[in-house]
């Protein structure tokens, strides 16, 4: 475990993360702040938190929007299809290969060919 600093609307906060995750919750802070910079530091702290939390719950939803999110039913859809096509190509390659069978035993069933 590591330990940080973050500074978020002029204040410090200790928060602790996972070995290896310092940058990524540094820049998650930065985000943070940079909300609560926007909000005005003459607000209280909680406020000025809660409202830096809408804002990027606010811009997280509309992100969700606007995405172009397949439905669930699309993407199994898709899957299906695609194990669909999977499975007519290898029968297709079983069908040649037990023509390619039954032409070889019928040849052997009519014994050698004589000269």
């Amino acid at each position: 475990m590591s330990n940080l600093t973050l500074t978020i609307g002029g204040r410090p906060f200790a928060v602790s993360c996972a070995d290896g995750e310092e940058a990524h919750i540094e820049m998650l802070g930065r985000m943070v702040d940079d909300r609560a910079r926007r909000i005005g530091l003459g607000q209280g702290e909680p406020r000025m938190l809660l409202f830096s939390a809408l804002m990027l719950a606010d811009e997280l939803h509309e992100a969700h929007r606007n995405a172009p999110i397949e439905p669930v039913a699309e993407v199994a859809k898709a899957a299906s299809d695609e194990a669909d096509s999977a499975e007519q190509i290898l029968v297709g390659r079983i069908n040649l290969l037990a023509e390619r069978l039954e032409k070889l035993a019928a040849t052997l069933e009519q014994g050698p060919v004589s000269a």
